[in-house]
């Protein structure tokens, strides 16, 4: 069915096709600052099929989710409640240089680093990896600006039981059970912020002569119009890749996993530690993520079909888990399967469809930049909403434009990860290394930090998904040794000082912040300030 479109009249019908964590946030985020029942304002209706499964492994957000769940008006309480959720104060590393973890008991093994979410002390104003160069200290570099590494060893929390709601003494993010927040999202959606909620299939995208989408046929409750379509149907892209054929950019010869397996674990010890990192771990055959929640551990295996085949894989997976404190081996279910095409799209707006979430593309979960893109796609389109059908067309290409940046710079910074590595144990860790898997800028950038540390001036976006400390915290954390000259007397003292109240402060908060299970406890049980 083909119709006329009029490029002057306003943008004031949204449609977001699919639900969980990239639709419903989306939805919320639109509607929070541009929804309402008072004339002029959007009308939001969001298209999500009865029996459509989620993904289910997005367990893990950056700090920003704090600041969007404030701009839709949700509880912090209400996600720890909820969601079976916890907080998250960045990613541990183990094996990833050179697989030495044979003491998984002890916290001062050789091949371990953090990647914390709080930013070095002093930070972008003194000198500090020059003088932690210098100190010839022992100390890793992560522990040496921040306390958050010697917090996140001893399993304790970031915030007190007095701390108000978003508020901490270290910045965080939280663990979720992604089919939780998918519910809890749509309750308020639908209930505060005034989405309509079409649980329902789509039959028929119906389309304007100009190749604008008009509309969306469903089965029971018809056509569903809209000005603007979000494609939020996850790895199937119905909009964006099926009905407009936007392919995407592989990035297989740069990152080359495109399979996981995933098990929800019981705790062997309900009232032992809870872990406030997710926990990343270096194998032969790829990487496990281990990530805690109050009720379970969430943990998978992700590989390279190239490189290894799914059974050993699988087996990889069962003895990691009993390793690491979980049921034996024969005593797991069967992991559930998630192949995936390393890429991103080549254009994510297109017409008047605009893709968020999976559709527009999936790397791998190394370091949870998949919530991060919506969260940044979703306020993009908040912020830059196009008035007209006219305007739209500037928008979308400031949106592809911005986006283009953010996946290559997601994609630079993952692969640092591999790059460093020293492993000899498998192909996959030796290739990783080669040249011909590496980005071009990224192997620039390398060359240039062997002389300087990673500066703010490296990355040109004010928002960037990763700044410049977390390259500092990756690199060194590698064991990366730059060649840098001794600073001078006054810049050494400014950043001794630095790690001095580093010292200071991670005697002050090893001794004064609860546990990370007992702070939840206390919040499930008596709720938040």
């Amino acid at each position: 069915m083909i119709a006329r479109l009029d490029m002057t009249e306003a943008v004031r019908r949204i449609v977001v096709l699919g639900g969980g964590s990239a639709g419903w946030l989306s939805a919320a985020l639109l509607a929070a600052e541009h929804g309402g029942l008072e004339d002029g304002k959007l009308q939001i209706s969001l298209i999500e099929s009865p029996d459509a499964p989620a993904i289910g492994v997005g367990e893990g957000t950056w700090p920003s989710m704090r600041e969007t769940l404030q701009r839709i008006g949700l509880r912090e309480l209400d996600l720890l409640r909820d969601c079976d959720a916890a907080f998250k104060q960045g990613s541990r590393f183990d094996g990833w240089v050179n697989g030495d973890v044979s003491d998984e008991a002890s916290n001062k093994q050789a091949d371990r680093y953090y990647h914390p979410f709080s930013l070095p002390q002093g930070h972008g104003e003194v000198d500090l990896v020059g003088a932690w160069l210098h100190a010839g200290t022992e100390q890793d570099f992560a522990s040496s600006v921040s306390p958050q590494p010697l917090v996140c060893d001893a399993s304790l929390a970031p915030k007190q039981v007095t701390t108000p709601e978003f508020g901490g003494a270290l910045n965080y993010g939280y663990h979720f059970d992604a089919g939780k927040l998918g519910v809890l999202l749509r309750k308020h959606a639908t209930e505060k912020l005034g989405v309509r909620h079409v649980a329902d299939e789509v039959t028929q995208v119906l389309t304007h002569e100009n190749g604008d989408l008009k509309a969306l046929q469903t089965r029971s409750h018809g056509a569903i119009e809209g000005d603007l379509f979000i494609d939020c149907s996850g790895l199937k892209a119905l909009l964006i890749g099926q009905h407009y054929g936007i392919g995407l950019r592989s990035q297989q010869h740069v990152l080359f996993n495109d399979s996981a397996l995933a098990l929800q674990v019981p705790y062997s010890d309900t009232q032992g530690p809870l872990a406030s990192v997710t926990i990343a771990t270096a194998h032969a055959e790829g990487w496990t993520w281990d990530i805690g929640l109050p009720s379970r551990r969430g943990v998978g295996l992700v590989y390279s079909s190239a490189h290894t085949s799914r059974e050993a894989a699988e087996l990889a997976l069962r003895q990691h888990i009993a390793r690491s404190g979980g049921p034996a081996a024969a005593e797991l279910p069967s992991p559930r399967h998630i192949p995936f095409a390393p890429g991103y799209r080549e254009r994510f707006w297109h017409h008047n469809c605009v893709a968020v979430g999976l559709s527009s593309g999936f790397i791998e979960p190394l370091e949870a930049s998949a919530l991060a893109l919506v969260e940044l796609s979703a306020a993009m389109i908040r912020d830059e909403l196009p008035a007209t059908r006219a305007d739209m067309t500037l928008v979308a290409k400031r949106f592809n434009e911005a986006f283009d940046y953010r996946w290559a710079r997601i994609i630079d910074f993952l692969k640092l990860h591999y790059a460093l590595n020293q492993r000899n144990d498998a192909d996959y860790w030796r290739e990783h290394r080669q040249a011909a898997s590496m980005p071009e800028r990224l192997g620039e950038l390398l060359q240039l930090w062997r002389h300087r540390a990673p500066l703010r001036g490296d990355l040109f976006r004010v928002d960037e998904v990763f700044p410049a400390a977390s390259y500092q915290y990756v690199l060194y954390g590698m064991g990366f040794k730059p060649q840098l000259p001794a600073p001078r007397a006054n810049r050494l003292a400014q950043a001794q000082a630095c790690f001095q109240q580093v010292s200071s402060a991670s005697k002050r908060m090893l001794g004064g912040l609860p546990r990370h299970r007992d702070l939840i406890r206390h919040i499930q049980a008596h709720g938040m300030p």
